[in-house]
């Protein structure tokens, strides 16, 4: 077992350096030049202060004596086991430099995917939390001064109001109570998360939701189509792929239908039949992937399904954006409109309350 470094801001180094560098990497041991002196060169260019030292690292690595893929897994917080799959099996087949460059496209392309993913969910996150602290603030302090308002009254406040006030009286009475169970919650919530059943619940439950369940399972099935390819196409064994593509789906739940199939490719069962026997993958995936196996091109045919269901992604976002928009709007009108109607019933039957 290889001594490891974990890396500050390997998140930010695989999304936005990794891909430049590979792209390099590639380009470079096309051109003819020796893997030492290639990342001596990289090692000049990068500017992150973080990557800088991994690449010094992997030209002492190898200077020490070990392969590209031995060195790189010294950093594995930088290096996940697809990276070190692709490079271990160009290195087997003699073909780093075609490896480099489709592993530098499928990088480039995982990380586009991202951010239009993260575009999409930035708006409703974002309205979503301004309603929620405007709902916090009107109740802690906007329904106190109508409330005072009303106390001299002294009528019996509709069920609306009453409710909102008490709500206001016990919030403000008990703000360190409210405020730490939130906290509580959150972060029970979020080491729940962490194990392996509250993920998978958790994963469950977001391809299930309304609209965005759809979008985040076209793009679960993008990953799953494209690691594939990029896997076979490689080299890498079907097995040994499996594994790797369950990881890259980054949903708990299609990633369990995946390994489920292990078992029964092991025991000879074709591909397609044995991720099909899970009723998470479309019957369009896996008749593609069927008949890719019948034509001995398997890659090919989980590269265009991968590239159907990106299609698939783009035109979701875009109508999302269109669809999502009025739904927020009407969403915070009737979250904060509701309190402001709540309080103004009073007003409004006046003439019942003032006696």
């Amino acid at each position: 077992m290889p001594e490891t470094y974990k890396i500050p801001g390997s998140k930010k180094i695989q999304n936005k350096d990794l891909p430049v560098f590979t792209r390099l990497l590639g380009a470079m041991l096309d051109a003819g030049m020796p893997l030492v002196q290639v990342l001596e060169t990289l090692q000049t260019e990068i500017e992150n202060k973080n990557f800088h030292p991994v690449v010094a690292g992997l030209r002492e690595y190898i200077e020490g004596g070990e392969s590209l893929s031995e060195a790189m897994k010294h950093y594995p917080t930088v290096f996940d086991n697809l990276y070190l799959s692709m490079i271990e099996a160009g290195e087997t087949s003699g073909m780093m430099a075609e490896i480099s460059m489709k592993l530098a496209g499928y990088l480039e392309e995982a990380v586009l995917l991202k951010r239009k993913i993260k575009s999409a969910m930035m708006y409703p996150v974002m309205v979503t939390v301004v309603a929620i602290l405007l709902t916090i603030g009107m109740i802690l302090f906007i329904v106190p001064a109508f409330a005072s308002m009303y106390a001299d009254f002294g009528s019996e406040l509709p069920g609306p109001t009453q409710f909102l006030t008490d709500l206001s009286d016990s919030m403000r009475a008990n703000f360190l109570a409210y405020f730490g169970g939130a906290v509580v919650i959150g972060v029970v919530f979020t080491q729940y998360k962490k194990t392996e059943a509250g993920r998978y619940q958790v994963d469950g439950v977001k391809l299930r939701m309304p609209v965005f369940g759809n979008l985040i399972k076209k793009v679960s099935l993008a990953r799953f189509s494209s690691t594939f390819a990029q896997l076979i196409s490689s080299g890498v064994p079907i097995v040994r792929s499996l594994e790797i593509v369950a990881a890259a789906t980054d949903n708990a739940v299609l990633s369990k239908a995946t390994l489920d199939a292990q078992p029964n490719i092991e025991s000879g069962l074709g591909i397609s039949e044995s991720i099909g026997a899970s009723s998470h993958f479309p019957s369009l995936l896996i008749q593609m992937m069927s008949a890719g196996e019948k034509s001995g091109k398997m890659d090919d045919m989980l590269a265009r399904i991968a590239d159907i269901y990106k299609e698939e992604v783009d035109a979701t976002v875009d109508g999302l954006t269109s669809l999502i928009e009025p739904l927020l709007i009407v969403f915070l009108g009737v979250t904060v409109g509701g309190i402001v109607v709540a309080m103004f019933l009073p007003i409004f039957k006046l003439s019942e309350i003032v006696m």
